[in-house]
This record gives C-alpha cells, structure tokens and sequence, in this order.
C-alpha cells in the first residue's frame, strides 16, 4: 500500500481527505485504483490514458515523466504527489 497525496483542489472528490491509500506496483495501477474509488478524479488526471498535460505526479519527489510516466514502479510505502498545475498571473 502506498499514500497519494490530495492536493486541496481536489480534495473535495475524495471526501476532503489530504492523502489517500492506494494499492499498486506502478502509478497507473495506484491511479487506476484511486480513480476506481473516486471516479470523479478521472477527468482531471488522466488524458488518453496518459497523465493529463496539466498534472505532475511525482514519487519519493521524483517527476514520474522523467522516469517511465505512468509505468514508474512504485515501492510498497512509497508517497505520491499529484499535482495540478496552476494557472494565474497579473
């Protein structure tokens, strides 16, 4: 089992919870099993079966697209950040 943390926009589909356990040898399984859960999460992370444009997910703080995206192994006890990106300026 692996934590993913909720960031506070999303928070309000998975019952205001920070983080939320997952069960899962890679992100897309932890995912699927997230999403499985919370179904109102999939539009908001996934893109044609692939992490949205708009979210970073990172294990241990590593940005998965710098590893193998959704099929990065993730270890049993691992953290997982999703990470929505945030739009704004003057």
């Amino acid at each position: 089992m692996s934590l993913i943390r909720i960031p506070p926009m999303l928070r309000g589909e998975v019952g205001g919870a920070r983080q939320v356990p997952a069960d899962g040898d890679t992100v897309r399984e932890l995912l699927d099993d997230l999403m499985a859960r919370f179904p109102g999460l999939r539009p908001q992370l996934v893109e044609d079966d692939d992490i949205a444009p708009f979210v970073n997910v990172y294990v241990e703080g590593e940005d998965v697209r710098t590893l193998d995206g959704l099929d990065t192994s993730v270890d049993h006890g691992s953290t997982v950040i999703l990470l929505p990106a945030m739009a704004g300026g003057l």
